[in-house]
């Protein structure tokens, strides 16, 4: 018998083993079958169904993503890691800033030096490589615990069983007495990363859950506020303490320094990989800016540490939760290809590096991001809104030839409704619903765009969850897709490419309403109407209070920055002065935006390795950040009126 006829036998003889329910890549499970598949693997391997029930909350949410694998090659709601498997269907993509760009976003001075080689693929750690233990325990094959979700649920049950006969503990009843196998399950290398999981894991048991999955089943978890787990089980796991050193982060999340170089290159003028600065001293930050890797955690901690690479300020790890900071906060970190925004703004990347956009996030990479975010927004004054809490995605072009090359992560598929839901600012309407004003706020589970090009140029995406939605010329679905001239200069309409941004709002993002038909809602974007789905049934956005900016009367149009700077009298003597450079769009009469935050032209002139010849020039200008397309923009104030949002 060939290998793959024997493979073929193997899953045909599971069947039986795995319940009636087939799993999620082969349809819709009977309602209240996936309860019925987490209550017999955890009997099935003497796991209290709470605690099993409470690790996979933390991985997955409960999810099987149709057995897609998370952005760390991590399968099915117990998120069982087989990274070789991921890397092998799709390679990993470019690493978080592309060979020859430029992560500061700088024009007044080189581009960094070099960019480090890949890294051999090598042997992946032990915590991604899970799945292959839960093979060997369960005797079921790989790809069943890949694609079928009660398969999926016994690995982890069998994982987590024998960790706890690894570590000479009973198979007992008690939740409590679970906490070092609990604590163990994402492979966490230091005490503190495991203690951060396991406290989450039991809060979530303390706390209860329901919720409907992306299968349509609803998982419940009943509460058990009283629990007490016998956190001195910690010890039993051997694991070191956590490195040593300072670091900026709340006390509920592990965290470790990984210092970024600042260090002098050998090529004329030439150093890395940041900037010291005395923030907020010396410029206020404003913005926090989310991104992913696009690369395994070991390969970022490499990449971090070249002086003639990029940086940025943190890195979140996806199974764990682990984070590890570069970058001081008040030190400016070369991160986000915009020399303006970089000086304003902390870097956050989360660990993923599988090419497909697609791929998920686990609840413990959301949830410990979400605590460094909430604790950098009340150490450095930055409000929680989506007006200051910035993709990537969002951070506009520094001039017109900048555009194209600017990121397009966390992209469509990062999950921002339950991400502020963490941040403990969830999205809600806060006005009627004819107001002049909306925040867009689709369902993420059920709203699926169609993209394409998450694996394969031009090749239809896998059907997934998103917070984004596409807009239109007119209120059709078979209307052309709204122009972005930035990305596509010859005037074409934007595309349904998965890094194509031209057409797209994004969760949380505010416009305003520009026009109603049936069924459908127009905004201004990018100085033309651009119209989404939005019936009242299943709305896809809803009323929103704010101000406006509009052209100031007598003006047919103005022009929109992707910079703050300041007016060319500001600059003292030595301090080249940056040209105010318009992006090719235009902000018409007649069109309004929503304003986000009032903000003066500043440029950190920083072109020197000793930081004192660093200079902050300070303009009369003022500027107002918009949500003019699906990044922002800034418009002179001079050049605008503010107005309430209301009609």
């Amino acid at each position: 018998m060939s290998r793959a006829a024997g493979a073929l036998a193997s899953a045909a003889l599971l069947l039986p083993l795995l319940g009636a329910a087939p799993g999620s890549a082969a349809g819709q499970p009977g309602a209240g079958s996936l309860q019925r598949q987490f209550t017999a693997a955890a009997a099935r391997y003497h796991v209290p169904p709470g605690v099993l029930l409470a690790v996979s909350y933390l991985e997955s949410r409960w999810d099987a993503h149709a057995g897609a694998p998370s952005v760390t090659g991590g399968y099915g709601p117990m998120h069982l890691t087989d990274a070789a498997t991921a890397l092998a269907v799709s390679p990993p993509s470019p690493p978080p800033a592309e060979p020859g760009g430029d992560g500061r976003g700088d024009m007044a001075r080189p581009a960094p030096a070099g960019h480090p080689a890949p890294l051999a693929p090598g042997r992946l750690p032990e915590r991604l490589r899970t799945l292959d233990r839960a093979a060997a325990l369960t005797g079921l094959p790989a790809r069943a615990l890949r694609q079928d979700t009660a398969a999926n649920l016994r690995g982890g049950a069998a994982l987590l069983a024998d960790a706890q006969h690894r570590l000479g503990l009973p198979a007992s009843d008690d939740p409590a007495d679970w906490y070092a196998a609990v604590a163990g399950y994402p492979g966490a290398s230091d005490a503190a990363t495991a203690e951060t999981f396991a406290r989450d894991v039991f809060e979530v048991i303390r706390e209860g859950r329901e919720r409907v999955t992306d299968s349509g089943q609803r998982v419940t978890l009943p509460a058990a506020p009283h629990l007490a787990p016998r956190t001195g089980q910690l010890r039993k796991l051997g694991l070191a303490p956590p490195p040593r050193g300072r670091v900026e982060c709340p006390p509920s999340v592990a965290c470790e320094p990984v210092p970024a170089p600042y260090q002098q290159l050998p090529a004329k003028n030439s150093y890395g990989n940041h900037d010291l600065a005395d923030r907020p001293h010396s410029q206020k930050a404003e913005f926090i800016v989310i991104h992913d890797t696009e690369a395994t955690w070991e390969r970022t901690m490499t990449l971090i540490r070249d002086p003639a690479y990029v940086s940025w300020n943190y890195t979140v790890r996806s199974a764990d939760g682990h984070i590890a900071q570069h970058v001081p906060v008040k030190d400016v970190a070369w991160h986000a290809g915009n020399w303006y925004v970089n000086s304003k703004s902390v870097g956050i990347e989360h660990e993923g590096f599988l090419a497909r956009p697609d791929a998920w996030y686990t609840e413990e990479m959301y949830r410990t991001s979400a605590r460094l975010v909430r604790y950098l927004s009340h150490k450095l004054d930055i409000p929680l809104d989506r007006q200051h809490i910035l993709g990537h995605d969002n951070v506009p072009g520094t001039l017109p030839a900048t555009i194209r090359t600017m990121h397009t992560d966390p992209g469509p598929y990062w999950d921002w409704a339950h991400y502020f839901e963490l941040l403990g600012r969830p999205f809600h309407p806060t006005a009627g619903p004819f107001s002049g004003l909306v925040t867009i706020l689709p369902d993420y589970d059920r709203n699926k765009p169609d993209y394409t090009g998450c694996e394969q140029p031009g090749l239809p995406c896998a059907p997934h969850g998103s917070g984004a939605l596409r807009l239109r010329t007119a209120p059709s679905e078979d209307a052309p897709l709204v122009t972005d001239i930035g990305l596509h200069p010859d005037g074409g309409p934007s595309t349904a490419d998965v890094n194509d941004t031209g057409a797209r709002v994004s969760t949380g993002q505010q416009f305003a309403v520009a026009g109603h038909e049936a069924g459908w809602t127009a905004v201004w974007y990018l100085g033309q109407k651009g119209w989404f789905r939005n019936p009242w049934w299943a709305p896809a956005a809803v009323g929103a209070q704010g101000r406006l900016v509009t052209p100031r009367p007598g003006v047919k149009e103005i022009p929109v920055y992707g910079r703050a700077y300041p007016e060319p009298g500001a600059y003292p003597p030595g301090v080249p002065v940056q040209d105010l450079v318009p992006l090719p769009y235009r902000l018409p009469a007649g069109q309004s935006y929503v304003l986000g935050q009032e903000l003066a032209g500043e440029y950190l002139w920083a072109s020197g390795f000793d930081p004192a010849t660093h200079r902050v020039v300070r303009g009369e200008d003022r500027y107002y950040e918009i949500q003019f397309g699906h990044r922002v923009a800034f418009v002179r104030a001079a050049d605008v009126t503010v107005r309430p949002g209301y009609r």
